[in-house]
């Protein structure tokens, strides 16, 4: 489903992934707040369309909706075509689609007034090992986990990638998290390979992964120096934030990125963050409209680049 809105034709164009609720959706809405032409993709399209009319309800009018599953590669090429014959250019991407990589035991949708009181008084602490006592790792939850934070991700990138290009002035943000930064890796040889972005490369992340499962697989996580709490998520943020950085030194005429929102209250952590969606995606818009010809292949934190370690 798209819409058909006018466009002038110097707007710049953003693609949100994942932006139906939570921090996509307050990301959308600043971003067209500021003068974007935002498309809002999201897996269903029932709660898609629902998401723009609610932009467009309180006066954003330059927004649409298109269908966008980032583990379909079909879904990825239609938005791809779309793209092309709509506008013929893509100036922000911003990749927030995620999953969690692990099975909840409590309803992650549940924001009743209740659960906002249960975390009243509990500093960052003890809202995260609240939250890692609600959860379980398996081994499909996972597998599911880095095939979309990292796979899908990048397949989204790869395919969008010659729209970028065409922009004058092509941003890529990827949402990421400090449970994306090389301190939580044990294995001082792999974090520095991470880190050393010169000869990193895309199949040794590809290894990188593959090792992992290997690792969750066999009991071994804490052995080989994964992290174990969230690991499938903290191992698909790690290596998004190295391959964004290949990325970045690969298409230096491109700003390629990582924002980390902050511990967010949304149905990811079961309403558990302290900061607001509007607060964690103020976060992400500052870095996808830093001015032209800024930094690029950097991790921002609370809205000011910080170090990948």
């Amino acid at each position: 489903m798209e819409g058909a809105i006018p466009n002038p034709p110097n707007a710049r164009i953003a693609v949100v992934t994942g932006g139906n609720k939570g921090i996509g959706l307050e990301v959308c809405r600043q971003l067209a707040g500021a003068g974007v032409t935002v498309v809002l993709t999201a897996r269903d399209e029932t709660r898609g369309a629902a998401a723009v009319e609610k932009l467009r309800e309180a006066g954003l009018s330059d927004v649409m909706f298109h269908q966008l599953d980032i583990t379909d590669a079909p879904s990825i090429a239609r938005l791809a075509d779309f793209l092309k014959a709509r506008f013929g250019k893509l100036d922000i991407l911003i990749n927030n689609a995620a999953i969690v990589g692990v099975e909840y035991l409590l309803d992650p949708f549940d924001s009743s007034p209740t659960s906002e009181e249960k975390f009243s008084g509990m500093d960052k602490r003890q809202r995260i090992e609240w939250l890692t006592s609600v959860v379980r790792g398996t081994y499909d939850a996972a597998r599911e986990g880095l095939q979309t934070n990292y796979y899908g991700t990048k397949h989204v990138i790869e395919a969008l990638l010659p729209l970028l290009q065409a922009s004058s002035d092509g941003r890529i943000v990827n949402v990421s998290s400090e449970w994306g930064l090389l301190r939580l890796i044990n294995n001082e040889e792999l974090k520095q390979e991470l880190n050393d972005v010169e000869k990193l490369t895309e199949a040794r992340l590809d290894e990188v992964l593959d090792t992992f499962l290997n690792d969750f697989k066999a009991g071994e996580l804490e052995a080989r120096g994964w992290p174990e709490h969230f690991s499938a998520y903290k191992v698909s943020k790690v290596t998004m934030n190295a391959y964004s950085r290949i990325l970045a030194r690969r298409h230096p005429e491109l700003r390629v990125n990582c924002a980390h929102p902050g511990y967010v209250n949304t149905d990811m952590t079961i309403h558990s963050g302290p900061l607001t969606p509007e607060e964690g995606a103020a976060n992400v818009v500052k870095v996808a409209l830093l001015p032209e010809a800024g930094v690029t292949g950097a991790f921002f934190e609370d809205g000011e680049e910080a170090p990948f370690v």
